[in-house]
């Protein structure tokens, strides 16, 4: 089967989740992707909760489908492998603080010189450039860093960071826009380039609304619980057994949601008459709703929204998530094989593609699982393999 990357190679020298995140969707797009991991233990995922020995299910989750190897980048010699690899290779992403890279001879100064059409890929914590582009890179202190901290949980609580590790995960997919927009540049003018993006930018790019507020009002947006900056009643709302989530989100569905709870009359009041006014008193418009809402069940809720065309849902548990037939027709979890944590279930790609379908559903590699024939098709002989693990260069 054909896939979007086919002939891609990508050299993955990244750890835990930006930048393994970001090669394994080039991975899953079809490309082959080699991830070179440091002795003796590997990526630090590996080590994470559920491991046994040296795989892990949040290794799997990140590295799944692609080829490892285990090289001392730290040495001459091992160095030297990288460069050979880099030599042959379309794209190059690692996520190490700035700098690291550049004094072990793997920069992208240095790489660029073996091969001018290298895309180069840096994910850090704030950028290759700018006061602070020396600090290491954690999604918590990304999230707080970028603001979203601070809009995150309800008014008058104190700060709360996303439930996903959303400037890791943001960063990744930021970096693989720009590896494949590069790509694309390389195609028309066979030219490589560098593509520097970091956890605190993605989390201020996604901070799209709350940009929007601060830049019109000049005040730092709050917290507001689940409800929405611009638009109301889009939050979720009390039932009499628990949440609902209601997005009645323009004056044809409120109008229509105010006749469905038996108060037609609120679509033409002042105080509700269009969005502007609705934010301006959504506390009290929710509590009204919650009235009404708190007399019955979620389901009942739910049917009637749902019959009328009234954006709504339930809000799931991951037992809900993932035992949802509409996540199981879109799937969006794969199993696979894997030789040390057994049968695991992992997330599928929420690309489908009609010509050139994403491959999810392969083990990630054990540690320096492809070391010799990774190091074979770089042309490195039997006995020149056995002499570098003899070294400790790779395993």
């Amino acid at each position: 089967m054909q896939h979007a990357l086919n002939g891609i190679r990508v050299l993955d020298v990244t750890q835990v989740m930006a930048g393994p995140y970001c090669a394994m969707l080039l991975c899953d797009l079809g490309a082959d992707v080699v991830k070179v991991e440091m002795p003796p233990h590997g990526d630090a995922s590996r080590r994470m909760a559920g491991a046994r020995g040296t795989d892990s299910p949040a290794f799997n989750a990140v590295n799944r489908g692609k080829r490892g190897l285990v090289v001392d980048m730290k040495t001459d010699r091992g160095r030297d492998v990288v460069v050979r690899l880099a030599g042959a290779a379309d794209v190059f992403v690692e996520n190490a603080r700035p700098g690291v890279m550049g004094r072990m001879g793997l920069g992208y100064s240095d790489l660029r010189g073996v091969n001018p059409g290298l895309v180069y890929a840096s994910i850090s914590g704030y950028g290759q450039t700018g006061p602070h582009g020396s600090r290491g890179g954690f999604d918590l202190v990304a999230q707080g860093v970028a603001g979203i901290m601070s809009v995150t949980g309800e008014s008058g609580g104190p700060p709360v960071k996303a439930g996903i590790p959303l400037t890791d995960l943001g960063a990744g997919l930021f970096a693989a826009i720009g590896i494949l927009a590069a790509l694309q540049h390389r195609a028309r003018t066979g030219e490589g380039q560098h593509v520097d993006t970091s956890l605190v930018e993605a989390g201020v790019a996604l901070s799209v609304w709350e940009a929007t507020e601060f830049f019109a009002s000049g005040r730092a947006p709050q917290p507001m619980g689940s409800a929405h900056r611009m638009s109301a009643p889009y939050q979720a709302l009390a039932c009499a057994d628990g949440y609902i989530t209601i997005g009645a989100a323009n004056d044809r569905l409120f109008e229509r949601l105010c006749s469905l709870l038996g108060h037609p009359e609120w679509s033409s009041d002042p105080e509700y008459a269009n969005d502007t006014a609705r934010v301006a008193n959504r506390q009290a418009l929710a509590e009204r709703i919650e009235a009404v809402t708190k007399l019955r069940p979620r389901a009942h809720w739910l049917a009637l929204f749902e019959d009328h065309g009234v954006p709504c849902g339930p809000i799931n548990s991951y037992a809900d998530v993932f035992d949802d037939e509409q996540i199981a027709a879109r799937e969006m979890v794969v199993e696979t094989d894997h030789p040390t944590l057994g049968r695991l279930r992992t997330l599928g790609s929420p690309l489908k593609m009609s010509r050139t379908p994403p491959r999810p559903g392969r083990p990630a590699p054990l540690l320096g699982q492809h070391t010799d024939a990774v190091l074979r098709e770089a042309g490195y002989a039997p006995a020149d393999v056995a002499a570098l693990r003899a070294a400790g260069v790779v395993r």
